[in-house]
């Protein structure tokens, strides 16, 4: 369907596999992780039984590299049942601060994007995790100057998304957000009356997965790559 944009005076982005790589080193990490855990169980269960404590401890640990290595840990001592070496919870720790050294790795087309929009509309990153890793993230993108505003969310439904838009003194109706999650960066906006691009990235946590009902959602426009944004803005 055709989505008219020509109201729009603020772009939200999403970071994470949006502005630049990231679930792509989770991906890694955790098949280290397994790596480190096959001689107590197979891959299959020890991928299974690690979502399952990141699930338990969204709650406390929020999104983003801190708590993922916390529940790397207390998932290999549940698997092995304490019997953990101290080396092996060094070597998970140490897995998880080679994904926070990471260097940022932007995707295709956001500077070009960035840079022709940056004194035409408000732009503003609106994204989950730690807020000390994003920052950190964000300072070494080089993107730093081309946003107004920069909130790291502790979840982005409707809610938060309405309590960040009034708070700035957004319009929803003159607000559009770019990003690559289904599930946090485009139905959560459409529920609120705001409009949303999709821009898929090419593997996606199984938590940001959607119902096949959900994925037909048609009121936004799908793109292939960010840099297609410039011919509909």
């Amino acid at each position: 369907m055709e989505i008219d944009f020509y109201n729009i005076e603020v772009i939200g982005f999403d970071a994470d596999d949006t502005l630049w790589v990231n679930e792509t080193y989770f991906r890694e990490t955790e098949e280290r992780f397994a790596e480190l855990l096959e001689g107590y169980e197979t891959k299959n269960k020890i991928d299974q039984e690690l979502f399952k404590m990141e699930m338990q401890n969204l709650e406390t640990y929020g999104y983003g590299i801190k708590g993922f290595m916390l529940s790397m840990v207390e998932s290999a001592l549940d698997l092995s049942n304490n019997r953990i070496s101290q080396q092996t919870i060094l070597d998970i720790l140490n897995l998880g601060k080679k994904m926070i050294q990471h260097p940022v790795e932007l995707l295709d087309g956001v500077k070009e994007v960035l840079e022709k929009f940056q004194n035409k509309y408000r732009l503003i990153v609106l994204t989950k995790g730690d807020l000390l890793d994003q920052e950190r993230k964000l300072e070494k993108s080089g993107l730093s100057k081309y946003f107004h505003h920069v909130e790291v969310l502790s979840d982005k439904k409707e809610a938060n998304y309405l309590k960040l838009l009034n708070h700035l003194e957004i319009d929803i109706n003159k607000f559009l957000m770019v990003g690559n999650s289904l599930k946090s960066d485009v139905i959560p906006i459409l529920n609120i009356g705001g409009k949303a691009i999709h821009v898929p990235f090419h593997t996606t946590w199984v938590h940001e997965l959607v119902s096949e009902e959900e994925e037909k959602v048609n009121n936004h426009l799908k793109l292939n790559s960010i840099r297609d944004i410039l011919k509909y803005l």
